[in-house]
């Protein structure tokens, strides 16, 4: 047997080598296919399940947060509603070129700044930076085309209102994460989150709606009218309030000038507040009112009574006048037809000082009116009640109150004397009736309802006398305090009215601010001018929407006659 030596056994067959090599150069290329295909693998994973985690997360952050429910007026209207947006997002770890993602996102999204985008994109360690928050759709398609790696987009909610501006002030508006910011939008996020989680929810995780007071009918025709009077009469500002008055709920409500809630930039200005629950005024003789009341409830006087108004009233150094004055005696409805500082002031002052805070007291005018705007100003009242104070205040100077306020004082004084809490929920009677308050008598009530309908018959608001509607109400006209002192040519002017006075259901209140004369007024800028004629306008306009049906007398149809023919001549 020959034996055989290491180096025999290991020698090949000639042709074996080169196949031996050509199996291993396949193997190292399968090996190296497997492990470049495992990379593209792990790449498209981070960039797919990693990222979507990513994005998954933040929209977690989102879905975890109750959705708001949708806003509608008291008949259904949509006032506010969610629509789902992209938010554009990246990372930049993953970002391979910066300056030229910085060049291509400028030039599609070009409300983007270069130098701020930069630094960005730039910030060591972050893996998620947000480049623009609720981008268009135009905007999210061409992004989303130019395939840039560590650019994404997070589906998000945008809160948007459908009747803009005309609802701004009521409804408010919400900030980019969709937390409340104003208006009814606050109340849901604070206040109101009782509120809010006693919304059933309808089945498929959106809750039901909340349902405001507002009439989206009556504020469109009180904007109209309030803007038309503000452009007409040539006034800073103004604002109106339609209330019921067997409720106390807010049919509409205006404050101009307004904002649009839809605006990107919600930096408004404070010409935009809302006037009529964030201010404070000096209503002038529309808190006449309240001091005939307060006379009537204490017993001191009645419509039978009389006060000297032959001269001016001279407290210390004071001397109260009136603007036309009569120089006479003068009947209880005198007084209040002529709107008499004279005769109202020695009403005031037969009630006392302290009867008379203990008055305003009862009907609120001393504390903050609270209602579900978050908006609300506190009353400005004098530092100290001295006589000169209660015979100023009861014409309304030296006191400022918030016009919402003034119209729930007003409301209670003519359904009855039962003060109800105003609201921008809507609420039914029933609920209205067990939160009344009674603040004066029934009496009381039916003099002044008689007091308001003869001054829009032979007063001050002769303008307001919408036919068929039975208006009644009272006017006043402010000097404003500019720089200390009043200023005897910048008035604020306002008009408190309810129809019908034989059974009121709604109140209407219209200010302007620094409304100034015209052709038409004959020079004059007193509220019987501007605020009173906006009000009939409103009032005929919102009346029909309201079910109010006109009943005419034979005066009414005559004057009907007669402006028919008038306008049929001016044609």
């Amino acid at each position: 047997m020959t034996a055989t030596s290491h180096d025999e056994r290991t020698m090949t067959a000639p042709g074996e080598a080169p196949l031996l090599a050509g199996r291993n150069r396949i193997r190292l290329i399968g090996i190296c296919f497997c492990a470049g295909f495992l990379a593209i693998a792990a790449q498209l994973g981070n960039l797919t399940v990693l990222q979507g985690r990513l994005a998954g997360g933040i929209e977690a952050v989102h879905e975890d947060r109750l959705p708001r429910p949708d806003i509608v007026d008291r008949n259904g209207v949509l006032l506010a509603t969610d629509v789902a947006v992209a938010s554009l997002f990246a990372d930049p770890r993953k970002i391979i070129d910066i300056d030229e993602a910085v060049e291509l996102l400028t030039a599609t999204v070009p409300d983007l700044d270069a130098k701020w985008l930069r630094t960005r994109l730039t910030q060591p360690g972050r893996a998620f930076v947000w480049l623009k928050r609720q981008v268009s759709p135009e905007e999210r398609d061409a992004v989303y085309n130019l395939g840039i790696p560590g650019v994404g987009f997070v589906n998000e909610r945008r809160r948007v209102y459908p009747q803009g501006r005309l609802t701004g002030h009521v409804v408010g508006y919400v900030d980019l994460d969709t937390n409340g910011i104003a208006g009814i939008e606050k109340y849901l996020d604070g206040q109101g989150a009782l509120y809010t989680a006693s919304l059933a929810d309808s089945g498929a995780g959106v809750p039901q709606s909340a349902q405001m007071s507002i009439d989206i009918r009556v504020q469109h025709a009180l904007a109209g009218e309030i803007s038309q009077a503000v452009k007409k009469f040539n006034a800073i500002a103004g604002g109106g309030i339609v209330l019921d008055v067997e409720t106390g709920e807010v049919l509409g409500l205006v404050s101009l000038p307004d904002f649009d809630p839809n605006s990107e930039d919600k930096n408004f200005s404070k010409d935009q507040t809302n006037k009529m629950t964030s201010g404070v005024y000096e209503l002038g003789s529309v808190i006449k009112a309240v001091t005939f009341a307060m006379a009537f409830d204490y017993g001191v006087t009645d419509l039978n009574g009389r006060y000297d108004a032959r001269y001016p009233l001279v407290i210390g150094n004071a001397r109260i006048d009136d603007f036309h004055p009569q120089r006479r005696m003068l009947t209880v409805p005198e007084i209040f037809t002529y709107s008499s500082n004279i005769g109202t002031a020695k009403m005031a002052l037969e009630v006392g000082t302290e009867r008379h805070q203990e008055f305003l007291r009862r009907v609120g005018l001393f504390d903050r009116l609270v209602t579900e705007l978050p908006e609300s100003a506190a009353p400005l009242l004098p530092r100290q009640w001295s006589k000169l104070a209660t015979a100023t205040a009861a014409f309304g100077q030296g006191f400022a109150v918030q016009p919402l306020q003034g119209a729930a004082v007003m409301a209670a004084l003519i359904n009855g004397g039962n003060m109800l809490p105003p609201t921008f929920i809507k609420r039914g009677r029933e609920e209205a009736h067990v939160l009344a308050e009674r603040i004066v008598k029934t009496e009381t009530s039916e003099k002044l309802r008689y007091l308001f309908r003869l001054n829009v018959e032979k007063g001050t608001a002769t303008q307001a006398d919408a036919i068929g509607y039975r208006v009644g109400g009272k006017t006043g006209t402010a000097e404003k305090v500019i720089d200390g002192r009043y200023s005897s040519d910048r008035n604020l002017t306002s008009f408190f009215g309810a129809f019908p006075m034989d059974d009121p259901k709604y109140l209407i209140f219209v200010m302007l601010d620094e409304p100034k004369a015209t052709s038409e007024t004959f020079g004059f800028a007193t509220a019987g001018w501007n605020a009173v004629p906006t009000a009939r306008k409103i009032i005929e306009r919102i009346a029909p929407l309201l079910g109010v049906a006109p009943v005419l007398t034979p005066e009414d149809v005559e004057k009907l006659a007669k402006q028919a023919q008038a306008a049929k001549n001016e044609g």
